[in-house]
């Protein structure tokens, strides 16, 4: 009878150790913030809810609420009856927008010039490389030289040029640091010109997919991924962009390792929006001269995101999206990772024949499921194009509030 006793003691002490193990695993795949809606189901998953939550109507909510009196923190349960983790929980205002879908075309300039390579001048002494020698990188960016802001390549190079050799005090960003280093010019023995031995790049253009419209304030976001340096893989620094009208003319299949494209071209060199924003979530600003006809929808907090079937809202011809059936496979609430939080799969067998899966151009197509904007496409798979990453709609939208734009709060 002892032995029995002390089997079954040691077969509870395993599974109560089992489901502890269980339940800090879970705690920490778990984000510490919520936002709910009042549409909001306090489920998340199958076997997991939050708790209960201050009475609190939403009804007569403004935006000039105090955000504070809308917090509060709660435990998330497992069968709605063991608490497994403290979370902080945030209500907010149900957010409704029009999805997209539609491509369009950006061009962006930097602020500043951004460096994307270093290379040795050849001169009557031998090789140098004052950039080099000043302790600049690549990835850095020169914000001014002799306290003149520097917004074009040719700026740079005509202020190098006149320098005839005179120390040049730069301003320069690394990492989001600001420093000054002194770069000296040297004369080229083949040109006869006065150079410092660097490249830079001060714009960039190309074709992506918007994700959301709000008819009200006209604010959009696209891309559900930062425009970045193709040779340093840095954010490039926004001074200003324009939005222009865009049209898919062709399409490059993507095939396994070799990753497919949209190909198209502006429609007309007049601007129909502004870029506002350039961020690691997407690119956002004000747009104005394209026609969305579909129904506005809600924003789907992330929780409200569920593994299984959806669409998405892309365009692989001319100017006008259309719907195709996608799979959410996993749900990722890394907060590190805010472009990578689920994998998708694409199952339609009409897009599959005309791209093979996701393909460059695609990225900001927005998610519908359930009736609500879940997320963007953002990346591909190169070695599976049938699958890839997206983003949740919610850290698009609230990426807004973080780069302290105010007019996002009007959003219907």
């Amino acid at each position: 009878m002892k032995k029995i006793i002390k089997l079954l003691s040691i077969i509870v002490a395993t599974i109560i150790c089992l489901l502890f193990t269980l339940g800090a695993i879970t705690a920490s795949s778990l984000p510490d913030n919520y936002k709910i809606t009042s549409t909001c189901s306090p489920k998340i998953k199958k076997y997991l809810c939050l708790g209960e939550t201050p009475i609190m109507s939403l009804k007569h909510f403004s935006q000039d609420h105090d955000k504070e009196d809308l917090k509060y923190n709660t435990n998330i349960l497992f069968m709605n009856i063991v608490p497994i983790k403290r979370v902080s929980i945030q209500k907010i205002e149900d957010v409704y927008v029009m999805p997209g879908g539609h491509p369009f075309g950006i061009k962006l300039f930097t602020k500043g010039v951004i460096i994307v390579g270093i290379s040795d001048i050849k001169t009557d002494s031998g090789l140098c490389n004052p950039a080099k020698q000043a302790g600049l990188q690549k990835g850095d960016i020169i914000l001014s030289v002799n306290n003149k802001e520097i917004s074009s390549n040719e700026e740079l190079i005509k202020i190098v040029e006149q320098s005839k050799g005179a120390d040049l005090k730069a301003e320069v960003v690394r990492n989001g640091i600001k420093y000054e280093t002194i770069i000296k010019p040297v004369r080229g023995d083949l040109s006869g010109t006065y150079k410092v031995g660097m490249w830079v790049r001060d714009s960039s253009a190309g074709i992506g997919t918007i994700t959301f419209w709000d008819k009200k304030t006209h604010i959009f976001g696209g891309l559900g991924h930062g425009i970045c340096d193709v040779d340093t893989g840095d954010l490039l620094p926004l001074s200003h962009g324009d939005i222009v009208k865009a049209n898919i003319n062709g399409i490059s299949k993507g095939t396994r390792g070799n990753p497919g494209e949209l190909k198209g071209y502006f429609i007309e060199s007049e601007p129909v929006g502004k870029l506002t924003n350039n961020t690691y979530s997407g690119v956002y600003g004000k747009l104005d001269g394209m026609n969305f006809d579909k129904e506005a929808i809600p924003v789907a907090m992330k929780q409200q995101v569920k593994t299984g079937k959806a669409q998405i809202l892309t365009t692989t011809f001319g100017t006008t999206p259309e719907y195709y059936d996608i799979d959410i496979t996993r749900i990722n609430y890394n907060e590190e990772s805010p472009s990578k939080n689920m994998i998708i799969k694409i199952t339609d067998p009409k897009l599959l024949n005309q791209t093979g899966g996701i393909i460059q151009g695609m990225s900001g197509s927005p998610i519908i499921q359930n009736g609500m904007l879940v997320g963007a496409i953002t990346h591909v798979f190169v070695n599976d194009p049938q699958k890839g990453y997206a983003i949740f709609a919610e850290n698009m939208i609230y990426m807004l509030e973080e780069q302290g734009d105010t007019e996002y709060k009007k959003i219907s």
